[in-house]
């Protein structure tokens, strides 16, 4: 009988998920510069596949190729962290006044992500504490029922998850506070006010972009 083994993900794919990944948890800050062969070495692959996964990146706007020099790890805009604030809460708060009072399914699914997120606090797990964050607000957006809504949300996902760890580096006990707006977001949604769920979303999400900035 013959044995089928997985394979690898193709060269070019693994070096894309190493630098995003890198560039999303903050080990590659903004400013960074990198080098093909440094890539190379630390992927183990060649440097034409480097090349094929900076090009993916350079392209989702995650860093800028300079021929001969490397790749730059773009910074956080300005203008980048107002426009996401913005589109976040149009969409988020639309959601949870629709979804409120929320069904058992919903308040299971937050009660869950909810746990987890105490799970990560308690490890200090900054990057895995950011994407349950993610996944709590995307939750509730799902929920509401509009597919296009829930798609235009989730192209906001990487910008969301690389924001969320820079806030909670810029401010150590923003994971705490997070927990325990979630908590009230979820205990608003089981009582079917989808006001005050809204006023708690409207001062979680706006509180990323005065950290982020510097303002806080």
């Amino acid at each position: 009988m013959r044995i089928m083994r997985a394979s690898s993900p193709p060269a070019a794919e693994r070096v894309y998920a190493h630098v995003k990944q890198a560039v999303l948890d903050r080990r590659y800050e903004g400013g960074t510069l990198l080098t093909e062969g440094g890539l190379a070495e630390a992927v183990g692959v060649s440097r034409t596949p480097v090349r094929e996964g900076l090009l993916r990146l350079e392209a989702e706007g995650l860093i800028k190729l300079y021929p001969k020099k490397g790749a730059l790890v773009l910074p956080v805009s300005a203008q980048e962290i107002a426009d996401v604030v913005e589109t976040r809460l149009l969409v988020e708060l639309h959601a949870v006044r629709k979804v409120a009072p929320a069904g058992p399914r919903l308040v299971a699914r937050l009660e869950e992500l909810l746990a987890e997120h105490e799970t990560h606090a308690a490890t200090g797990d900054l990057a895995a504490a950011a994407r349950t964050d993610r996944c709590f607000h995307a939750a509730i957006v799902r929920a509401a029922g509009n597919a296009i809504l829930a798609q235009l949300y989730d192209q906001l996902r990487d910008r969301q998850l690389r924001m969320g760890v820079a806030v909670m580096h810029a401010e150590p006990d923003r994971v705490a506070r997070n927990i325990a707006e979630h908590a009230e977001i979820l205990a608003a949604l089981r009582d079917g006010d989808g006001e005050a769920a809204a006023a708690v979303v409207q001062r979680h999400v706006s509180r990323v972009k005065a950290i982020v900035r510097g303002d806080a």
